[in-house]
């Protein structure tokens, strides 16, 4: 049987330096600076999989290669996650290739229903996606943003029904919460720090800054 483990026990293990636990599982980008660098990177990381009987999502551009590591029969981490991570790590370092962490982040479009699934069919045609679970729905490849429809149970007339999860390391978050700021947003909420901010832009559309933080 797989064993979840938290975010907390994934960061706290020895040799994930390279990664963060977001909203869909832990990531890691590495920088290459060629294709066929990554190129590399990828064949690595084929092995390993093939290996562990484990597959992450990967991403491979000129620039560098994203990985994300999940247990979609748990629907959370793992202990295969962990041990992957640590072998992917491990190959990259063997091909003088570095993580750069301020380079991963989720992105979740989070709308306010009243009666879910009275609009989640809407969106799940219009998009093309799956649902997954009661409140979710999800791309099919991953490629996309992910929609999650938050439970209300009174409407919220001063405040906007569509937001933006944006899900970042949490040793990043407090800079991108200053630089939003900065841009001209203002902070809605901090109630829930480090868990997540609420902030919102000039005009008052919102966006919540959010690390796996609370999740533990």
């Amino acid at each position: 049987m797989t064993e979840r483990i938290t975010p907390r026990q994934f960061h706290e293990a020895d040799g994930i330096e390279d990664w963060r636990v977001l909203a869909h599982g832990a990531s890691a980008h590495f920088r290459t600076g060629s294709f066929g660098a990554g190129v590399a990177l990828v064949e690595g990381i084929g092995e390993l999989a093939d290996a562990a009987n484990h597959h992450p999502d990967v991403d491979l551009r000129y620039a560098g290669v994203t990985v994300r590591l999940f247990s979609h029969d748990i629907g959370g981490l793992s202990e295969r996650d962990l041990k992957l991570a640590q072998q992917i790590s491990a190959v990259a370092r063997e091909l003088d290739l570095r993580a750069d962490p301020s380079l991963v982040q989720d992105v979740d479009v989070t709308i306010d229903a009243l009666v879910g699934p009275d609009v989640m069919p809407f969106w799940r045609a219009v998009l093309g996606y799956e649902q997954e679970g009661d409140e979710d729905l999800v791309d099919p490849h991953r490629r996309w943003p992910a929609m999650w429809f938050q439970q209300m149970d009174v409407p919220r007339p001063q405040r906007n029904r569509i937001h933006i999860d944006v899900f970042v390391p949490h040793d990043q978050a407090e800079a991108r919460v200053a630089a939003a700021i900065a841009a001209g947003g203002h902070l809605v909420s901090g109630e829930y720090a480090p868990a997540w901010w609420t902030l919102a832009d000039a005009e008052g559309n919102e966006a919540d800054v959010a690390t796996w933080m609370g999740r533990d």
